[in-house]
């Protein structure tokens, strides 16, 4: 091959080229600019998903999790930004990119409830118009604010037929979550929590205390850090349920997180911090009243000291809280990302008492091969929770906890002597004080949750998704008690106890799902499954006293000090607890107008006995969208009209592995059997009936959903013991009779005013609840009431024709003027100081509200925004054990007393022992301000800070209510045998009300 040389015009004309094509880019690139910005709704916050489209190039962008958006390489030029996203009313602006970088950020207004939106409904997603069960979803903009330490305190007061309690105000302290009531004697009544398609054990592995010690079992969602959660569905019938079959009785809630949007990498900052002071408390005597008292009731000065001491405020500190969080996402279509970061600091308002929480998440969505029908996404969640806890044991005695301890310490004795010292007044009268210095108790839980999840679209109609995850828990608690310290004669007597508990779970499912438009008519939207998931559960523990204090040791870390006869060592295994399951589902769309859903699930578990391991759980619902028929066709006043009709069966199996077989304990060289078998066992079944209607009128400036649902649980699980004469011990066995849950749920939302600064949204849900027992055989107790005088009391029963938990008590009538001793009415009618309350009991309401209540607004007005909410519950009774055995008029004279026995013209004598009874029962209605919150949208500073928020949230800030107690959201554990138990206070750890100042900004 032959070359030619270039001619020296030919080489001019070739460099001139060669030049004009290294220019040409640079100088499009000098004459180019970029536009970025931030979607937000009323409330600023983020609208993830949002379109925004420049129509002159017809080039479009979407907003990641933080509502960020952003062009490069934009003509200089004036063009139209257009932004969309569902629910809400479009924008257009103008915007001139002249320079390097335009920033143009969209407030868009609320247009109604979204027919299109996408609902997680189980093993898939539905758009809205599409749903045939009871569904509520809830966005981030949706959630509560302030302190959330776990993902369900985010949804209290939030949804219509949901009822979340917090069961203590101790920072990560256990909660009660119902949904559409209480329906289980003896199994869970919490609902099945789901986080990215994994089903949680709803346990956790952090180790329970001993005696004297917490006792509070914490929340086992701790390890979830709220700012990563995008949406939260809750399932609350059994035509959405029963695709999760044996775990679906007590409603489904599930939680998705937030996921990596395409665009270049954004980091978004969240900080907060704020203070906490005690919200309520029961009134005692004052130093002065107390000295007035003893002069009324007992003349005794030997128990006036000559002080004026608050002990409660002495153990109660205004407590700061810290929490930071940080994530960084990006990508683009075919691979995204998102890695966050959290860090919370939150101190008790009880002295030594402290949460920190650690959390990280890493997700990815990947797409290959040229088609893009393979995907492959996973998440890896890893959390470390660390907790000093405060004694308050609630399972006390006459010596109380650190809360009566203060309650009852006498006013006018200093808690410090002269020289400093911490007050002793005796064993039994403990100085709070030094109750929170004997106690050393600290609990560290690490959890990793992670899945991986490879897909195939088989054909545009056809998908196959495989999804494996592992849950792994390890928790760690250490104790120790310095006993010489409450009694001087016991200095030789300390004790300790080290508890160590780890739980693995693992989840193997298999789905084939199936969406295709078969006619013009008529489209199918179909998956089938299956599914095996293993539980196991295992822990140890070793204690010991007889510790003599060691200057700079805590008794935990040499227990092998201990006596050798007063050391001992536990441990556990559960048996064998798995389940199998298949599943399948299919929704048929007739013209948008008839929708059908079938579902049915087979569920095997080794729970139950070998002739019922396995049990199937159908469901049907039928939807018509109304408001898309022709003679709707005009109609100015419905935008959405839509009726659903539902029946399913679900089940309940939330009980220990193992109770249909025999089981033995094992101790020092001698094994006893705990339970007998039962080859019959079977699932606890409950079948529900739900009809409602979804409508949406003024263009959907008004819109809700009302519901009526009816559910009957009939095999009730129960552990009982053997009747005589056979072999002592336990067997499960299922009860005759059903619980009856019935009621009527209401949502509304209205969008009050809509203008272009001002904007103005309502919201109410409100739910009528009655709950009754049938059919049951006999009655069963519990509700264990507790201190000095209430050993071995129980207060409510189950029983049929009552409601579940019905308060059982003697009926108070007043005291006596001429004796000063109670009066109480016999089952005979008779009243009088004779009657005993013991002997002569009755049925005197429920602890099960009957009114459930939420109410959330908020308003904006250019770039500020409020949002208050508040939730409430009515028509229930609350047992209020505090007052009840630890501020009664027996105390004086060496103990305090509550301010409302201070009653000089009742007479009531100091020898007037307390009873359970009606004089303690108190209604527990209340309205509570959960949160609000004001905030201020900054905006850009600079070409560094993105999307500047600032805000002022109030959590807990009063409540309304007639209740006496510390705060009438309140659930201490009274079970007994293992029968849960509702409404009743003893000795909590009080409620707390924060303040919180917020900012977050992108970069």
């Amino acid at each position: 091959m032959s070359t030619f040389p270039l001619t020296n015009r030919q080489s001019s004309v070739g460099i001139a080229l060669l030049w004009l094509a290294l220019l040409c880019p640079i100088l499009g690139y000098a004459q180019a600019g970029g536009i970025q910005g931030k979607v937000v709704d009323e409330s600023q916050q983020p609208l993830a998903g949002a379109s925004v489209v420049i129509k002159e190039l017809d080039r479009q962008a979407g907003t990641n999790a933080e509502g960020l958006y952003s062009f490069t390489n934009v003509p200089y030029g004036t063009y139209t930004l257009s932004v969309s996203f569902i629910g809400y009313q479009s924008m257009e602006r103008s915007v001139t990119v002249s320079s390097a970088e335009q920033l143009v950020d969209f407030n868009l207004v609320s247009s109604g409830e979204s027919l299109d939106e996408v609902v997680v409904i189980g093993y898939g997603t539905a758009r809205k118009q599409d749903v045939t069960g009871s569904v509520a979803s809830l966005q981030p903009k949706d959630f509560n604010k302030g302190v959330i330490v776990a993902p369900d305190q985010l949804m209290q007061g939030r949804t219509a037929g949901v009822m979340v309690i917090n069961n203590t105000g101790k920072p990560g302290g256990s909660t009660t979550v119902r949904i559409r009531g209480n329906s289980s004697i003896r199994a869970g009544n919490n609902p099945l929590f789901v986080v990215d398609g994994i089903p949680l054990s709803g346990t956790s592995a952090r180790p329970g205390g001993q005696g004297g010690y917490s006792s509070d079992g914490g929340n086992p969602l701790n390890y979830l850090n709220p700012n990563d959660i995008a949406s939260m569905d809750i399932l609350k019938d059994a035509s959405a349920t029963a695709i999760y079959g044996s775990r679906g009785a007590n409603g489904v809630v599930l939680i998705t997180t937030k996921r990596g949007q395409a665009g270049s990498p954004t980091l978004n900052v969240l900080a907060s911090t704020g203070i906490s002071n005690v919200l309520r408390k029961p009134e005692v005597l004052n130093a002065d009243e107390f000295r007035q008292a003893l002069q009324f009731y007992t003349p005794d000065n030997t128990s006036d000291f000559g002080g004026n001491e608050n002990a409660f405020d002495a153990i109660i500190r205004s407590a700061v809280t810290q929490n930071y969080s940080m994530d960084i996402s990006g990508g683009n279509e075919d691979g995204r990302y998102r890695i966050s970061l959290g860090y919370l600091d939150q101190n008790g308002i009880i002295e030594t008492d402290r949460l920190r929480k650690y959390t990280a998440n890493v997700s990815g969505n990947f797409r290959f091969l040229e088609s893009k029908k393979l995907r492959l996404d996973f998440n890896i969640l890893a959390a470390q929770t660390d907790e000093n806890n405060a004694p308050l044991d609630v399972d006390v005695g006459f010596t109380g906890n650190v809360i009566s301890q203060a309650l009852q310490w006498n006013p006018t004795l200093p808690l410090r002597d002269s020289n400093g010292e911490l007050a002793f007044q005796s064993p039994d009268l403990r100085n709070p004080l030094t109750t929170l210095t004997a106690y050393k108790d600290i609990t560290k839980v690490n959890t990793i949750l992670a899945s991986i999840a490879p897909s195939f679209k088989i054909t545009d109609e056809l998908e196959y998704k495989l999804m494996y995850s592992l849950t792994h828990q390890a928790g760690r608690r250490t104790g120790r008690f310095i006993a010489g310290m409450i009694n001087p004669t016991d200095v030789n007597n300390g004790s300790a106890f080290i508890g160590n508990d780890t739980e693995t779970n693992h989840q193997l499912t298999h789905t084939l799902s199936f969406d295709k438009e078969i006619t013009n008519d008529l489209s199918l939207n179909a998956v089938v499954g299956y599914e095996y998931l293993s539980f196991d559960t295992r822990w140890n523990s070793v204690s010991g006293s007889g510790f003599s204090d060691l200057e700079g040791l805590d008794y935990f870390d040499y227990l092998q000090y201990s006596i050798a006869n007063n050391r001992n060592a536990n441990s556990f295994r559960s048996p064998t607890n798995e389940l199998q399951s298949y599943f399948a589902r299919a929704t048929f769309n007739y013209q948008d107008r008839y929708l059908f859903t079938g579902t049915i699930r087979r569920d095997g578990s080794t729970k139950f006995g070998e002739n019922n391991r396995y049990a199937n759980f159908p469901s049907l619902a039928f939807a018509w969208n109304i408001s898309n028929e022709a003679f709707m066709e005009g109609n100015r006043l419905f935008s959405n009209l839509k009726l659903r009709l539902g029946w399913g069966q679900t089940g309940n199996q939330e009980f220990p592995s193992g109770a249909s077989r025999d089981r033995y304990v094992f101790s020092a060289q001698s094994i006893a059997q705990a339970n007998y078998g039962n080859p019959d066992l079977r699932w606890e079944s409950s079948a529900t009936i739900n009809a409602g209607i979804d409508f949406g009128l003024f263009q959907n400036r008004l819109s809700g959903s009302i519901d009526y649902f009816r559910k009957a649980t009939t095999d009730a699980l129960f552990e009982q013991t053997l009747a005589q004469p056979a072999p002592s011990g336990r067997i499960w066995v299922n009860l005759d009779g059903e619980i009856i849950n019935e009621g009527v749920e209401l949502a509304l939302m209205g969008n009050v005013v809509q203008r272009e600064n001002w904007n103005w949204n309502l919201g109410v849900n409100a739910t009528y609840l009655e709950n009754r027992v049938d059919g049951l055989l006999g009655y069963y107790e519990t509700a264990a009431l507790r201190g000095q005088g209430f050993s071995g009391v129980l207060g409510q029963r189950m029983v049929s024709g009552q409601p579940l938990n019905v308060w059982y008590l003697a009926q108070f009538e007043g005291i006596d003027p001429a004796t000063g001793t109670s009066i109480y009415r016999g089952l005979d009618g008779t009243v009088g100081t004779d009657v005993d309350p013991a002997l002569n009991k009755f049925y005197l309401g429920s602890p099960n509200p009957k009114y459930l209540l939420g109410i959330s607004t908020d308003v904006s007005y250019k770039r500020f925004s409020l949002n208050v909410n508040m939730h409430g519950a009515f028509g229930h009774y609350l047992f209020n054990n505090t007052m009840a055995t630890v501020l009664g008029v027996n105390n004086l004279s060496n103990r305090n007393i509550g301010r409302r026995f201070f009653d000089m013209q009742a007479g009531e004598s100091t020898s007037n022992s307390a009873a359970p009874s009606s004089r303690y029962l108190e209604k527990g209605d209340f309205l509570k301000m959960s949160n609000m919150t004001l905030s201020y949208n900054v905006g850009n500073i600079g070409n560094t800070i993105r999307n500047l928020n600032v805000s002022l949230t109030g959590q807990n800030l009063f409540v309304l209510t007639g209740y006496n107690g510390f705060d009438p959201e309140v659930n201490t554990d009274g079970t007994t045998n293992g029968v849960p138990s509702l409404g009743i206070e003893y000795l909590p750890y009080p409620p707390a009300r924060t303040f919180l100042l917020g900012v977050n900004f992108s970069l």
